[in-house]
């Protein structure tokens, strides 16, 4: 998943319509079980400045647990992608000026999955759940709450007003 740096700065957008397989280990998660091939379409199109900015989306499909009742289910994600790039003759010699948010490359053809797969990491769900209003699991008896009530009581009182619960018996 490569273009060519100095076509884009030249003026040829480049188009990127690719599917590539995430296999970093860094997304061994217990609650991800599978990240789907992340399919690519991005544009490289020169900007101002001998500055190339990368702009699409990243689509995927993830097989991954409910953060509550850790039924499966699976959810698609969309990311968008923006990251610019600029031609440089060293890496040790950038400028004193150096934004953030641009990359500075000393080769012309520019490899584009690991911003890629970083988008990607950045962008997975902290959470996830089957549906908005997933009740989760029972913490007592640990039965699914979105197929049955189990009719435990989980109401919590604070240890220091338990002796304020029988009050007011008679």
């Amino acid at each position: 998943m490569k273009f060519s740096l100095r076509d884009a700065i030249n003026g040829q957008q480049a188009h990127i319509r690719e599917t590539f397989e995430i296999e970093d280990p860094m997304f061994n998660r217990s609650d991800i079980r599978r990240i789907a091939p992340v399919n690519v379409d991005l544009t490289a199109a020169a900007e101002d400045d001998d500055l190339v900015g990368v702009t699409g989306k990243l689509t995927t499909t993830l097989d991954v647990n409910c953060s509550r009742c850790l039924t499966p289910h699976t959810e698609t994600v969309v990311i968008p992608f923006h990251e610019h790039f600029k031609l440089t003759d060293s890496t040790t010699d950038l400028p004193a000026d150096d934004e953030d948010d641009v990359i500075y490359v000393t080769d012309e053809r520019v490899n584009l999955i690991p911003y890629v797969e970083e988008a990607v990491f950045v962008h997975l769900p902290f959470t996830t759940l089957c549906r908005e209003d997933c009740e989760g699991l029972c913490p007592t008896c640990g039965t699914n709450r979105n197929d049955k009530d189990c009719g435990c009581s989980n109401e919590r009182i604070d240890p220091r007003l338990a002796g304020l619960k029988d009050f007011f018996k008679n």
